[in-house]
Order: structure tokens, then sequence, then C-alpha cells
């Protein structure tokens, strides 16, 4: 498996309303709209970073 290949797996966990706008940005920018959604993504920087603002609310896993 080359760095191209991995993926990551992302769950929102706790509702992102209430959050700042910017964060709630990030979680439909990771494609997550209800709770305990999942979604598998590429593990790029740009996820990771969306991932590390909104780590409070969403659980993530290598896929």
């Amino acid at each position: 498996m080359s760095v191209s290949d991995a993926k990551i797996k992302v769950t929102l966990i706790k509702s992102p309303i209430g959050t700042i706008e910017k964060h709630r940005a990030c979680v439909r920018g990771l494609g997550l709209k209800r709770l305990n959604q999942s979604v598998v993504l590429e593990d790029t920087p740009a996820v990771r970073g969306m991932v590390k603002r909104v780590n409070y609310l969403v659980k993530s896993e290598v896929a």
C-alpha cells in the first residue's frame, strides 16, 4: 500500500450545532451531514487539517 492509497475513516460523533461557523464548514467539507455518519477519505494534508480543526466533533481511524 503506497502513501497515495492511504485512507482515513471519519465519523461525526457530536453535533456541530452551536459551534463556530468555520468548524461547521469543515464538517460539511468532510462530507458529514448527520450524527454517526462515516466517510472514507484520502489521507491528504488538507483532510488531516480539517479533522484536526474539528477533532472534538469527529472520530478518525485508518481505513
